[in-house]
């Protein structure tokens, strides 16, 4: 999977590698970033988060990206389409380093993502699980043009989080790209 490699104008995304793990548990620690996430881990307990992701890239194709800064090789995130067992539909996800939000990092990594999804991936829907009082998340989803479709339901270990779905269909996106660009 470490051919796929997408370049926007500040960023590279790529599936992660064992490199990236010094910062993704950096990520994984800081409370308040993780408050939405499923809370503040271990840097074991984000080591098995990470070989999930790489995981999942193996099994089925799709998973979060790592996001880098382009000119410093940095990383920043983890963004991308995100698809495990159980899920209430194909979501794209964001998260961001502490030190890498306020910048558009995840508005501009969210939107080759949903590129990426909707154009190599083929799929017809995508949706945001963002927990209520997340405003960040969801002012984010708003940009990208998705609707709020009400509660959702995740999988156990996560079935007790509140969340709401957020999402938009193919044809959504492709008003909302040229929206977006123009």
């Amino acid at each position: 999977m470490t051919e796929i490699r997408i370049e926007t104008a500040r960023l590279i995304l790529r599936p992660p590698t064992l490199e990236d793990f010094p910062r993704w548990s950096e990520f994984q620690a800081d409370v308040e970033t993780t408050r939405f996430i499923g809370g503040a881990k271990t840097p074991a307990e984000s080591w098995r988060i990470l070989a999930t992701v790489v995981g999942a890239w193996t099994l089925t194709g799709e998973s979060f990206f790592s996001v880098l800064e382009k000119t410093t090789g940095r990383w920043v995130g983890r963004i991308g389409p995100w698809r495990p067992h159980g899920w209430p539909g194909p979501e794209v996800g964001w998260s961001l380093h502490p030190d890498a939000t306020g910048q558009g990092y995840a508005l501009e990594a969210a939107v080759a993502s949903l590129d990426y999804a909707f154009d190599v991936l083929g799929w017809d829907e995508v949706i945001h699980t963002i927990e209520p009082e997340n405003t960040a998340s969801i002012r984010l989803a708003e940009r990208l043009g998705s609707r709020h479709r009400g509660p959702g339901q995740l999988p156990p270990p996560f079935a007790q989080m509140p969340v709401h779905l957020w999402g938009q269909t193919r044809a959504d996106w492709a008003a909302n790209r040229r929206a977006l660009a123009g």
